[in-house]
């Protein structure tokens, strides 16, 4: 398999020569998209790699409907394939994420293009802080247009939980709770209907999976974490987060350490939506 990660200095010289050594031509996508900010154009404008395609979160990365289905269901395939092209991407291409929030947002981009069928789709280790660090040049305004791509994409290629599924799933293997410990344990909901988690989940906040230079930590020490939140080797392991943005940075830390995640698209947002489905507060899972 293609790696996951990709540096800044692998990056640069993948723009300059216009492909990585071990893959194929290299198409760059910039996902700035914060919970308190989620219009990253401003951002972006002002500074990004050149020639990376702005990524709206919300929109191409996301679908919206009643809060039964959460606040970002995943879009449909069509929606996705048709802003795939948009950013000039072809089949074979490989496809590199980043933002500036140490990959918490971008890495929704890497999880739902992998599923969609991308096979080479990588995060710059260390998002835009890191390419700022090794000195390199951004653009700024909008990128140019590419031409349009010509990607066939099709669901299915990365395991994923649906609301009736996530139960079962927490009684059975081990689901993981990506938001911070203290909207875990139902001591502040600050924007869905209740508080607390999903009866079974284990607390694991995302957070934890970078160091302060936003670089996502070793795969022993990642895989010594996740041990001793329960995974264990051939298990299964669930993840959600508020609404499916950071349970894909769970995601990445996840695969970096052997296991294979199950995402909740729908997360907390969407399980949070219906009363009739239990509620667990404080440290315990249950």
């Amino acid at each position: 398999m293609p790696p996951i990660l990709t540096t800044a200095s692998d990056l640069h010289r993948a723009l300059e020569t216009g492909a990585f050594a071990d893959g194929g031509p290299v198409r760059v996508l910039d996902v700035r998209w914060r919970l308190d900010q989620p219009d990253g154009r401003p951002a972006y404008r002002a500074g990004h790699i050149p020639g990376a395609q702005y990524v709206d979160l919300d929109h191409d990365l996301a679908t919206h409907g009643a809060p039964t289905e959460g606040r970002h269901p995943l879009p449909s395939i069509e929606t996705l394939q048709a802003a795939a092209r948009r950013w000039g991407i072809d089949d074979g291409d490989t496809v590199v994420v980043y933002d500036d929030l140490k990959n918490m947002s971008s890495a929704r981009a890497w999880w739902l293009l992998r599923h969609a069928g991308v096979r080479d789709v990588r995060l710059l280790d260390g998002a835009l802080r890191a390419w700022i660090d090794a000195g390199f040049a951004q653009e700024d305004g909008d990128a140019a247009t590419p031409a349009s791509g010509g990607i066939h994409l099709t669901y299915g290629s990365m395991p994923s939980l649906a609301l009736d599924e996530v139960a079962a799933f927490a009684d059975e293997a081990l689901l993981l709770d990506a938001r911070a410990g203290e909207r875990y344990r139902g001591e502040v909901e600050p924007i869905d209907p209740r508080a607390g988690h999903v009866p079974g989940a284990v607390s694991a906040p995302t957070t934890e999976n970078v160091g302060e230079d936003g670089r996502f930590r070793g795969p022993d020490e990642l895989r010594s974490r996740f041990r001793m939140l329960g995974a264990e080797d051939g298990m299964a392991v669930g993840v959600y987060c508020g609404s499916g943005v950071t349970a894909a940075h769970q995601a990445v830390a996840l695969t970096l350490a052997g296991f294979t995640p199950h995402v909740f698209p729908g997360s907390w947002s969407q399980w949070s939506n219906h009363p009739e489905l239990p509620v667990a507060t404080g440290p315990a899972p249950r």
